[in-house]
């Protein structure tokens, strides 16, 4: 059996969908089942590389347009290398990546479509891609949704229901270290205050402004910690100073892989206050839950988070866009130290039952051989 893994990008550029395509393809080929990568590079070069084994076709990119690479080297050069693969596992939202499916010899290929999120933001451009989509949909032998409440939100995967099977992303938790010095220079950094720590681009869905304006309401014991960049960084920034929130909220900016595990286990609770169904499922979340920590998020209709963060047994879930609703719940779980306990303690359970990379490539492995 060999599969090739088609998506944007691959590590070393770094995002959620690239990490699930990385795990995917090593685990793969340490179960002795040959996998390789086609993706786009993020400079203007093609390069071929081998890693551990296995090899990533980086096409050469002038840019990106609503999100999409463009890269045209994708389409010829998946036409020249299909031949060599029996399943072409098709990582979607990406418009790229379906145009060259369709213009490629795979009429004898298996086609296995993870659907990561629909395509919420670009609603002009859906106009004119959807019949592509829809293509994409029917051709595709399997298609995994990573919620069973995805599927059930997503108007486009209605249809196909009668191929479509839940498979939750999976980490491995070993990749995020812990520095028990850093750790303690984390806590001592802030005069031990309780940690709220969230995790995520500075972009419109994740809802850090809410998140912010729910410093106001929480007790001066507290501190909030953001981490990430993005284009909302300067109005983030002037929301602190407005709201004379500088000694409660701080953004960390782009944290260093090496330290990002010890941020999770530095923090008291982890927050995620996304507020629409670009977030579909939430990788940070699962981060954190390995750490055994509880989780305030929000209950995004169509959306898996809450899925993910069972309410009340994991953590709190809440109304997305409200930050009094995001203080009530962290405030909740800080003051009440049993209901702390019991929800970090089934929050580590749930994701050795759901979320480790090894049961979401099992799983995947079962759809390859049914196929």
């Amino acid at each position: 059996m060999k599969v090739l893994q088609l998506g944007k990008f691959y590590p070393p550029d770094i995002g959620g969908i690239e990490t699930v395509i990385y795990d995917i393809t090593e685990l793969l080929n340490q179960k002795g089942i040959k996998c390789d990568v086609l993706c786009s590079n993020s400079a203007r070069i093609y390069k071929e590389e081998l890693i551990n084994g296995y090899k990533v076709f980086r096409t050469k990119s002038y840019g990106k347009i609503f999100s999409t690479s463009v890269s045209p080297q994708m389409i010829f050069k998946l036409r020249e290398i299909i031949g060599n693969y029996d399943i072409i596992h098709i990582h979607f939202p990406d418009p790229l990546a379906n145009i060259a499916l369709m213009l490629s010899q795979h009429k004898n290929k298996k086609i296995v479509l993870h659907w990561h999120s629909d395509i919420i933001k670009q609603k002009k451009l859906l106009y004119f891609y959807y019949p592509f989509q829809e293509w994409l949909l029917k051709r595709a032998d399997k298609i995994i949704a990573t919620t069973p409440k995805y599927i059930e939100g997503s108007q486009y995967l209605q249809r196909y229901k009668y191929k479509t099977v839940a498979i939750p992303i999976g980490i491995d938790k070993k990749r995020l270290k812990t520095d028990e010095f850093l750790v303690n220079k984390i806590k001592s950094k802030y005069q031990n205050r309780k940690i709220i720590f969230s995790l995520g681009r500075l972009t419109y869905y994740k809802g850090f402004e809410f998140l912010i304006k729910a410093a106001k309401y929480l007790n001066k014991e507290s501190v909030v910690l953001i981490g990430g960049q993005g284009e909302l960084k300067d109005q983030l920034i002037k929301l602190i100073k407005n709201n004379n929130l500088q000694n409660k909220v701080y953004l960390l900016g782009k944290i260093p892989y090496n330290e990002l595990g010890s941020y999770y286990a530095a923090c008291d609770v982890f927050c995620l206050p996304s507020i629409a169904r670009s977030e579909a499922f939430g990788i940070v979340q699962i981060e954190a839950m390995s750490f055994a920590k509880p989780v305030v998020a929000t209950k995004i209709p169509g959306s898996g988070v809450d899925w993910v963060n069972v309410d009340k047994v994991t953590g709190i879930n809440v109304k997305p866009a409200n930050e009094e609703e995001l203080a009530k719940g962290i405030n909740q779980i800080l003051t009440d130290n049993n209901l702390y306990k019991k929800y970090a303690c089934n929050a580590l359970r749930r994701f050795e039952k759901y979320f480790t990379r090894t049961k979401m490539c099992n799983d995947i492995i079962k759809i390859y051989n049914s196929l």
